[in-house]
């Protein structure tokens, strides 16, 4: 049986970059959607939700009120998507402040363990803070140990 956390982190400082040697950019949907989805579909092949997605899934995220390419980093490799993390913002809690989530994060699995997540990661969280938000979260499987170990990494708990 799936099991999934949602965990959360404080947004008070921005978080310090580290040299890479890919570039870290927004998404821009013309340029950028069909090699997108094929990268998503080739790391979240055997996921429940984020797999296997049409181009209309895709189209489908981008109509919605949260949607904000200026949300969504790209790591960049040799003209190559090779890492992302595509944020959203919560503005209609009730009773509490919006919400920073860190929505969906990949890397290319043939470029795994270069810091790409990391990356991408603290551009999201460094947009969210400076959107003046103060809090973040995110949902993860409780089995995704990689993907834990970066959260916590970052704060997240």
């Amino acid at each position: 049986m799936r099991h999934i956390l949602k965990i959360h982190r404080s947004l008070n400082d921005l978080l310090p970059t580290a040299k890479h040697e890919y570039t870290i950019r927004t998404f821009i949907s013309a340029k950028d959607k069909d090699r997108w989805l094929a990268l998503n579909n080739k790391i979240f092949a055997n996921h429940p939700d984020q797999g296997n997605w049409a181009l209309a899934d895709l189209e489908n995220r981008m109509t919605e009120n949260w949607f904000d390419p200026e949300g969504f980093f790209l790591a960049i490799k040799d003209d190559e998507i090779v890492g992302f993390v595509w944020t959203k913002i919560h503005q209609d809690l009730v009773n509490q402040d919006p919400v920073g989530e860190l929505y969906v994060v990949g890397v290319d699995p043939g470029h795994a363990h270069q810091g790409i997540g990391r990356a991408v990661s603290v551009a999201a969280i460094n947009y969210l803070i400076e959107k003046g938000l103060k809090r973040s979260m995110l949902y993860v499987d409780a089995d995704n140990e990689k993907g834990l170990g970066l959260y916590t990494s970052l704060g997240f708990n």
